[in-house]
């Protein structure tokens, strides 16, 4: 929708002013000294340009990396557009006729209106002021179920769980920032992991809740990891399916240079302009691809659906939002590594083509004992939502039963 509004500045994950813990507790308050103990006086805090001489080093060091890092990552990223560009260009000259452009779609496919999943809504996030446009279903039911969508998604591609959980939860599946029709501002810097965070947490809140089960996919499970890092109280237990927390993902890809061949579109993304032009040649022709390739996409779609994953692309500016995310990956390189605690439940595709299933170990050995079930679907790929929704409900409802009792 509106490519116009307004970015805030980055905002810190933690919202509420003065020192807290990752919980976001107040701090306990400071206790006067025993009478009868020893105080012990304080050391003479170093001068600021000592500490500035002595952490130099340490600073030019991480710049260099960097500036590598970068540098590395633009290369690949001028091999994939390459690549890219000659399937492109293939797919222009065997269909000449649907020309160099996506077609603008200008109804919504009768699918996105099935009054079965839900009520279309609009919620006015707090702190950015940004429209995003949700769907929601049995509201007063039970517990918020929130469901962030991945990329090249939108709301739609939790249909099945909609109408699975409705009966017992308030499910809400939301258009993340950027993806029509909520508003997309088009500058890089108003899709940075701050600024994602606090849209979850003004949803979650913005609903009239105070906490949680989050479920999520591709790039919604990377949002979630964090959003459970930095928000632990706002998330009661998590689903997270097909996504490793980023910096699990960038241990794991250093260490095994397989993994950043099968993720090998991010490099393309991190350019201006042209993958969008790309993804929209020949009318979307690589996105149909992906959702439609008969190894790697998902079965059984029908042309409604497909053009329900379109749709949103091809309005104006569609593809830049999305994009977006991926261009802000390396903002943050090296990332610190960080334990995780909450209860969650994660689900993994034996024939994943973009994650190696080596990321499943990863991610468990930085969980506290006891908190993480993890299970890998046989015969599953990546859209295991669409594609094996009656296994996932059945491993949810297990998960959650206890939340039902």
């Amino acid at each position: 929708m509106s490519g116009g509004a307004l970015c805030p500045g980055p905002a810190a994950p933690d919202s509420t002013v003065g020192p807290q813990n990752k919980g976001g507790e107040l701090p306990r308050p400071v206790q006067a000294p025993d009478p009868g103990s020893v105080v012990v006086p304080e050391r003479e805090e170093m001068p600021e340009f000592v500490v500035t001489a002595l952490l130099a080093p340490s600073r030019l060091s991480l710049k260099l990396l960097r500036a590598l890092v970068m540098s590395l990552v633009y290369l690949a990223a001028v091999v994939a557009a390459f690549v890219y560009s000659c399937i492109a260009l293939t797919n222009v000259l065997c269909h000449p006729r649907r020309g160099c452009c996506g077609r603008p779609r200008l109804t919504a496919p009768a699918c996105l209106r099935d009054p079965t999943l839900g009520e279309h809504c609009f919620l006015t996030l707090r702190s950015s002021g940004l429209r995003l446009h949700y769907v929601s279903a049995g509201r007063g039911n039970g517990p918020l179920m929130l469901f962030l969508h991945g990329f090249p998604e939108n709301w739609f591609s939790w249909r099945y769980q909609l109408r699975e959980f409705q009966s017992r939860f308030h499910v809400v599946a939301v258009d993340l920032r950027g993806y029509s029709p909520s508003d997309a501002p088009k500058d890089v810097d108003c899709y940075t992991r701050d600024l994602l965070l606090v849209d979850i947490k003004d949803i979650i809140q913005g609903l009239g809740y105070s906490k949680c089960i989050l479920v999520s996919h591709d790039w919604g499970g990377i949002l979630a990891w964090d959003f459970s890092i930095y928000f632990p109280s706002l998330v009661e237990r998590m689903v997270v399916v097909s996504a490793p927390p980023s910096s699990v993902f960038q241990e794991y890809s250093i260490r095994h240079i397989g993994q950043l061949f099968r993720s090998n579109y991010m490099f393309l993304f991190q350019l201006p302009w042209l993958p969008e032009k790309l993804l929209s040649l020949s009318d979307f022709q690589i996105l149909k691809e992906v959702y439609t390739h008969r190894k790697t996409g998902i079965p059984c779609l029908t042309p409604c659906e497909l053009e329900a994953f379109l749709y949103p692309f091809s309005q104006p500016g569609g593809l830049i939002g999305p994009i977006n995310y991926y261009r802000n990956l390396f903002r943050n390189f090296p990332l610190e590594p960080q334990e995780l605690s909450t209860p969650t439940l994660l689900l993994w595709g034996e024939k994943d083509y973009t994650l190696q299933q080596g990321l499943v170990g990863a991610i468990g050995r930085r969980f506290v004992p006891g908190r993480l079930e993890s299970h890998i679907l046989p015969g599953s790929g990546h859209w295991i939502p669409q594609t094996h929704a009656q296994e996932m409900h059945q491993y949810m409802w297990a998960f959650l039963q206890d939340l039902l009792d």
